[in-house]
């Protein structure tokens, strides 16, 4: 059998339970790089390139690093407490006893949600940390918004938003699979 109502549930628990976190962090993080990357940016005269920095930085590496840790502190812990509980009442016995195999059950519904979550919820840090850039580039360090927004467009390209997508694909999986295993032990 296939367990769509778990996957959903799954995905509810984990991106929705995940979101102000993320959203959160991407914020903070998109302004913090701005304001501490101004005062170096200000010696060269390049604080136009500000966006650049902070959507480069963001896309590549702050974004997916960062929204992978939230989920791996928050769904990880609590797929590994989950688990764990279910096997120490006897849970995941009873299932078995029943037919149902746990793995398909248990773990498929975590993994795919966190597959396809992980990538959503750091575009969703990324688009929120260059919001907190804007911000803060544009009300702290008098950066134009035009200019910061021309700055953060001409800074990306497809390969960074490829790269920055399939890590956390990669984040995702290896969360599941770390929780889950702590979990059943």
């Amino acid at each position: 059998p296939r367990y769509f109502r778990e996957i959903i549930v799954q995905m509810d628990q984990i991106g929705v339970g995940s979101l102000m976190i993320i959203v959160l962090t991407g914020a903070f993080t998109g302004g913090i790089l701005a304001l501490n990357t101004a005062p170096t940016l200000k010696t060269f005269g390049a604080t136009a390139q500000m966006g650049q920095l902070v959507m480069t930085s963001l896309v590549r590496e702050m974004g997916p690093v960062l929204a992978s840790l939230m989920l791996a502190g928050r769904v990880g812990s609590a797929i590994a407490a989950e688990l764990g509980s279910m096997v120490v009442s006897e849970q995941v016995d009873a299932m078995r006893a029943l037919g149902t195999d746990p793995i398909k059950k248990l773990v498929w519904p975590r993994l795919l949600a966190l597959m396809v979550l992980t990538p959503t919820l750091t575009l969703v840090a990324d688009m929120v940390g260059a919001v907190g850039g804007w911000a803060v580039a544009s009300t702290l360090m008098n950066v134009p918004s035009s200019v910061y927004i021309n700055s953060a467009k001409n800074g990306l390209s497809y390969s960074d938003i490829t790269g920055g997508l399939v890590k956390p694909l990669a984040f995702g999986f290896l969360i599941a699979v770390v929780s889950c295993r702590a979990g059943f032990r």
